[in-house]
């Protein structure tokens, strides 16, 4: 692993104790990380504005005049990659951490092992992350990246892929899924859903974090939820 990691904390003895454990995991891996600590979500933002090189953040959620969850949207608003993980002393966050699409939450104190596995976690899916999709669309060729695609539905002879921007190519549901991976989830023979950006599931409905909804078939709801649970 090669990568950019940032500690975001406003306790000074926070920020140099996960510092700590993250050169002694990098050592202990032979990895390289460019680690940046900051007191404040301010401060951070800051930085950003210039140097966007970020690609995991440790971050506090219980911080001074901007707590990590609102530095977190305001993040998300131009990041979609970096892989967010919550650190706190509660567990009344984690519903916040869905909308912002936070990778894991860590209970302070932070258990080493613990945090070893979630950086591991966070360095596969950044790899997973440089994948990308080759649309035909119209006579060109469109190159989207797989960790974009919300979802896809069937309309027709096409299928409709919802990223950032909507894309509709001729080709089948199966021939779709067969490009991706096993972050997917197929919802019967009309759609399939990106597991990540799945904000809750009832009997009947899928929910995404952009507040877009699928039909979930019937059958299915339990599936869906061991999916998730399995992708951690």
């Amino acid at each position: 692993m090669n990568c950019s990691i940032a500690i975001c904390d406003d306790s000074a003895a926070d920020r140099d104790y996960l510092a700590g454990l993250v050169r002694r995991g990098a050592g202990d891996r032979g990895h390289t990380v460019q680690l940046a600590l900051y007191p404040s979500a301010e401060s951070f933002l800051f930085h950003y504005a210039e140097d966007k090189s970020v690609q995991i953040l440790l971050l506090d959620v219980e911080m001074g005049q901007m707590d990590g969850v609102t530095m977190a949207r305001a993040l998300r608003r131009d990041n979609d990659a970096v892989q967010i993980v919550f650190i706190t002393g509660y567990s009344d966050y984690i519903a916040d951490g869905y909308e912002v699409e936070a990778l894991h939450y860590l209970m302070k104190p932070v258990d080493e092992a613990k945090l070893d596995e979630v950086l591991d976690r966070a360095a596969d899916k950044l790899r997973k992350n440089e994948r990308t999709l080759t649309l035909e669309l119209s006579g060109e060729l469109v190159r989207l990246p797989v960790y974009q695609i919300r979802s896809a539905e069937v309309q027709g002879n096409y299928v409709t892929i919802h990223a950032k921007t909507d894309y509709t190519a001729k080709m089948t549901l199966s021939e779709l899924e067969a490009q991706l991976d096993d972050h997917f989830f197929r919802l019967g023979r009309s759609a399939l859903v990106n597991l990540g950006c799945v904000a809750r599931v009832t009997r009947t409905t899928v929910v995404l974090t952009d507040g877009s909804a699928l039909p979930l078939p019937r059958g299915a709801y339990d599936r869906i939820n061991r999916a998730i649970i399995q992708r951690g």
